[in-house]
């Protein structure tokens, strides 16, 4: 049994390696950030909620659950569906199929601004993230991302389309 007098430490390369994960965790986020804003006028949370919904079946997802994808808060995430909404990029209307729900929905100008988006997006995440490793190293990548997922909650989280229909092939699109 631990001695609570003796607190656990990191040291060693377990500090390294978490000071390095830290390190990513904290850079990546502004990095993406900086680049959707200046070229697309977009933080990296509202390109994820436009791409997640140009994924769902009519694209069109209840805000519980695109919460639930974005692992956001029901009010961050209606905060940023607001913002989208007033860029007429995303629709909000009650689930006729429930009336407790609300429903989020790409528009068309949406659908634009998230293409329009992407090439840059996507040339970003190959920059920071792809391009410096090897074929293996990044499904290496994959593979250990999935299990620190796994050891903060059961459930997958969202997987895009083109990725469940392929799910060994490294072919997803970078969110």
């Amino acid at each position: 049994m631990p001695d609570p007098a003796d607190p656990p430490v990191l040291s060693g390369e377990d500090l390294e390696t978490w000071s390095s994960l830290a390190t990513v965790l904290e850079w990546l986020p502004a990095a993406l950030d900086a680049q959707l804003q200046r070229d697309a006028e977009l933080s990296h949370f509202e390109y994820g909620i436009l791409f997640a919904l140009d994924d769902a079946p009519d694209r069109t997802l209840r805000m519980s659950v695109l919460a639930g994808y974005a692992n956001s808060s029901l009010s961050r995430l209606s905060r940023a569906v607001a913002r989208l909404e007033s860029r007429a990029w995303v629709r909000r209307a009650p689930d006729p199929a429930d009336g407790r729900y609300t429903l989020a929905s790409l528009t068309d100008l949406g659908a634009e601004k998230l293409h329009e988006a992407t090439p840059g997006h996507v040339r970003t995440v190959h920059r920071l993230v792809l391009d410096p490793l090897t074929q293996a190293q990044a499904r290496q990548l994959r593979d250990i991302s999935r299990r620190i997922m796994r050891a903060m909650r059961d459930d997958e989280g969202w997987t895009p389309s083109s990725a469940r229909a392929r799910p060994d092939d490294g072919a997803r699109q970078p969110r």
